[in-house]
């Protein structure tokens, strides 16, 4: 009975966790309505997010060992690329695209993951991944093109499109490069110092890049970047955290792929963002191919 608790609440984080991170797009999409760059908007995500992870990294050290200095090395490298970098790239990227087409760009990371592990790592490519990652960028076609035929300039939607690809693969380095660290610190201290690293990289772009006025925004803003800082990081990453205790990686990626649903569904009920055909064909293809890499993932757990 306890078991069955146990597992109804993961896959329930587990939802509400992919739910909270679809919304991210939305918030920013919403936010770009009025005169607000991308530096600034992050950088208000980041700051109304900061006493949380301080909290928590604060706490979960006190009884912890000491972080030696190749820790440090790999949790500046990591939280820069992972959270600093990736999202600078979305969010200058969804400047161009769809909040729909964001999502399933940025949900390529699984097979990004893959390709890191056949190239730097030497690992054989199966015939299932090569699938997944042919299904994923057909996907992705398939829902460019929808951007494609909406109003602006091509190159524009080009050029999102890239951006958020680019941070997809951020993403992904990130991940490859997380499960050592996460092993030695746990998930949660990793997860906070991964995020004041980032912050502080943020924060010091901002400032140099940006005047003290680009802070004076209207109210509606500041309002977005809270929802942003509590409903697509804080809430999300420690249910994503309580989730893959409970329930395991591999499921919890598989329940995570109603993100871009999601997304799609939110930019069209609060964006008024167009469907296509398209673009629920590429949804489905997309997480077709992320589906394959995950059910392997999962039917490996499950024969060990």
């Amino acid at each position: 009975m306890r078991h069955d608790v146990t597992e109804r609440a993961g896959v329930l984080l587990a939802l509400f966790a992919a739910l909270g991170f679809s919304l991210k797009a939305v918030f920013v999409k919403l936010a770009y309505v009025w005169p607000v760059g991308a530096v600034t908007l992050i950088a208000l995500r980041m700051l109304f997010s900061l006493p949380v992870f301080a909290w928590v990294s604060w706490k979960s050290g006190r009884a912890a060992p000491t972080l030696s200095g190749r820790d440090k090395w790999m949790l500046a490298l990591l939280g820069l690329l992972g959270y600093y970098g990736s999202t600078l790239l979305d969010f200058i990227g969804l400047q161009y695209i769809s909040a729909g087409l964001e999502r399933l760009i940025l949900y390529t990371y699984p097979t990004f993951t893959v390709l890191i592990a056949v190239i730097v790592f030497k690992k054989s490519l199966s015939g299932r991944e090569m699938l997944s990652i042919l299904l994923s960028y057909a996907g992705i076609a398939f829902a460019f093109a929808h951007d494609l035929n909406m109003s602006g300039p091509i190159s524009a939607t080009w050029m999102g499109a890239g951006l958020v690809l680019a941070s997809s693969l951020c993403y992904a380095v990130y991940l490859t490069g997380s499960a050592p660290m996460i092993a030695r610190l746990g998930s949660a201290r990793f997860t906070a110092l991964c995020m004041l690293v980032s912050t502080l990289g943020v924060l010091l772009h901002f400032a140099v890049s940006q005047p003290l006025s680009a802070l004076i925004l209207p109210w509606q803003v500041y309002a977005l970047g809270v929802a942003m800082a509590v409903f697509s990081t804080v809430l999300p990453v420690f249910m994503l955290s309580v989730a893959i205790r409970r329930i395991g990686a591999s499921r919890t990626v598989l329940i995570g792929a109603i993100g871009p649903l999601g997304t799609i569904f939110f930019g069209w009920w609060w964006l008024d963002e167009a469907l296509s055909l398209h673009q629920m064909i590429g949804a489905a293809l997309v997480l077709a191919g992320v589906l394959l890499v995950s059910l392997k993932a999962r039917k490996m757990e499950g024969q060990e």
